[in-house]
């Protein structure tokens, strides 16, 4: 590295050559070979404290080089301790999603080789978790990297696994983690662990669920909490001027403020400003990216952009596709969700674009986090809606400051073509109702409920962004009548009408709509049989002999009856004899 390294303000003027305790040999030269040789903050305060086999619960800003901070001291503890066997577990390391679990495996590769004998394997979805038993029943497993569901599922089918010599535990992105819902598995991963062990705990934000499982998880443990510095304009470091900043301080935060019709067409004209640069542009739901990254490259000024999806929803194998390929980009569009919001370390990004304002507020800060990355300087840009003004002081408060910027003036009316595009392909048109769909009820789950209150929501205006065609019908524009005010349906078009661009979904389109025709016409012609027929007469089973007597007796004891009354009638003169034969059924006896 060169020597001028320690002036890139997010760097220490500390050499990972001079903590204390030392680093090991092997270590120091792979992060020569690596290119590492000045410590950030968050490693000068992290790295000897876990090699000193103290517990840390660490709070740095994103981009702070955390991983570094404990995949350093997980090496260093664990050339320290004896050989392991194939199958003996020395340390674990759990991280909320895949990509960032194959990021800190790609991380931890030059310097895990440089122990002997110590096997490290990556555990996460998206692929069959036999293939991971097998792998690891041949060819053993020392240290394990993964996602939390993955790892407890392997721990729970995997009796040969031994953690009884376990040396170090490591939850990264801890408030993620449980944010996701995996308290469950990690505290049963946990329990399977030797209570005798380092850990380390990190995280951008220090929640009271954190902060509860550094109770369950730690041992006296040492908190560690590194800021950004955030100067104010006249650049001067004064004692009274510098305040805490939970985003890095390289990193200039902007918000457009545009009604819903126009967000897609401001988009449009940031993009075409920036074509030589690499940006990521976060949206709400997996469908929105779907829609959008199919809709854009149809726009004639996007045409030599490279633009690239990334969703939750993806296999696995496509969505490590797209993030190798985009960070093999100098210049290029990332399309995604807010699984590639946090810990993800991707070169070069110089724009953040957040379309939609996360759910959770917390996850703004990880959004930015993308650029500005160990002192390197970024932008980030978040649009709003004018009734969600209050959301720019609500992230002042949380030490996060953003500056307005002005609609552009020059920015292409792209809705005509968008509307063209949907038209012509029956792909476009229902990945935009299903996009506009799911952006509805995403909203109504905004954890800022009262700065994004859905039932504000102009729906007609926010169709008119999407550019569709005509309104659908939801129970949240019935029900709860959001305004439609805005919106102007295209009129010479019937949906039912839109063909696909692809021949061969179209031909089954066509199959299907045959068949429900069909099932149709058969249906109406059961109706109608079932209306002229007569009702079929029940047949009538054959009685058993208990049951003939029954009835037998039943029929005889009425006759009695009846022939009773007719007596007492005729002994009191009201009929005779021969009316009173005739009604008994005995005249001929007469």
């Amino acid at each position: 590295m060169d020597s001028n390294a320690n002036l890139n303000k997010a760097l220490t003027s500390t050499r990972f050559s001079d903590l204390t305790p030392p680093l090991s040999q092997p270590v120091l030269e792979a992060l020569d070979r690596e290119a590492f040789e000045f410590c950030t903050p968050v490693q000068v305060a992290t790295i000897p404290l876990l090699c000193s086999y103290k517990d840390v619960a660490v709070d740095a800003a994103t981009g702070s080089g955390k991983t570094l901070a404990f995949v350093i001291p997980v090496v260093e503890i664990l050339r320290r301790a004896s050989a392991p066997k194939p199958h003996q577990v020395m340390g674990v390391i759990i991280s909320p999603t895949r990509e960032l679990s194959s990021q800190i495996f790609k991380v931890a590769e030059p310097f895990v080789s440089t122990l002997l004998n110590m096997r490290p394997v990556l555990l996460v979805g998206g692929a069959e978790v036999k293939a991971d038993v097998t792998k690891i029943e041949e060819e053993g497993a020392n240290l394990l990297i993964g996602t939390p569901g993955r790892l407890n599922d392997i721990m729970e089918r995997m009796d040969i696994l031994d953690f009884r010599s376990l040396e170090i535990l490591i939850l990264d992105e801890a408030d993620r983690l449980l944010d996701m819902g995996f308290q469950k598995q990690i505290n049963s991963i946990i329990s399977r662990l030797p209570k005798l062990r380092r850990t380390g705990l990190f995280s951008a934000t220090q929640t009271e669920a954190v902060e509860e499982l550094s109770k369950a998880g730690l041992r006296n443990p040492v908190r560690v909490e590194v800021r950004a510095e955030v100067k104010t304009s006249n650049n001067s470091l004064s004692s009274q001027q510098i305040t805490s900043a939970k985003t890095p301080s390289g990193l200039h935060i902007e918000y457009i403020e545009c009604e819903a019709e126009k967000k897609s067409s401001q988009l449009i004209d940031i993009l075409v400003k920036n074509k030589t640069r690499k940006l990521i542009i976060y949206f709400m739901t997996c469908a929105c990216v779907d829609y959008w990254g199919t809709v854009l490259p149809r726009l004639s000024v996007l045409k030599d952009f490279s633009l690239i999806s990334l969703h939750g929803k993806m296999k696995q194998v496509a969505r490590e596709k797209a993030l190798d390929l985009f960070t093999s980009l100098s210049s290029g569009i990332l399309l995604c969700t807010d699984v590639a919001a946090r810990g993800l370390d991707i070169p070069g990004v110089d724009c953040i674009i957040q379309y939609d304002p996360p759910q959770d507020p917390n996850v703004f800060v990880h959004r930015v986090g993308r650029t500005a990355r160990m002192g390197r300087q970024g932008s980030a840009i978040v649009f709003l809606l004018p009734k969600e003004e209050a959301y720019i002081e609500f992230l002042r408060l949380r030490r996060v400051p953003l500056e307005g910027t002005k609609c552009s003036d020059e920015a292409p009316d792209i809705i005509p073509q968008i509307r063209a595009a949907a038209k012509r392909d029956r792909d476009i048109m229902e990945k935009g109702l299903r996009a506009f769909v799911s952006y509805v009820r995403a909203y109504k789950e905004h954890h800022c409920s009262y700065i994004f209150r859905w039932k504000e929501l102009e729906i007609g205006k926010l169709g008119m962004g999407f550019g569709l065609l005509q309104l659908p019908s939801i129970p949240e524009v019935k029900h709860y009548s959001l305004s439609i005010e805005g919106f102007v349906p295209v009129e010479d078009v019937k949906l039912d009408e839109i063909k696909f661009k692809d021949k061969s979904r179209e031909k089954q389109r066509k199959k299907n709509l045959e068949a429900k025709r069909a099932a149709k016409e058969l249906e109406q012609k059961q109706k109608k049989l079932r209306a002229v027929s007569k009702p079929i007469t029940p047949v009538t089973r054959k009685k058993t002999a208990k049951q003939r007597r029954a009835a037998q007796s039943a029929e005889d004891a009425d006759e009695l009856a009846n022939e009773y009354r007719l007596l007492k009638k005729l002994k009191k003169g009201k009929i005779d004899e021969n009316q009173y034969a005739k009604l008994t059924g005995t005249e001929d006896l007469l």
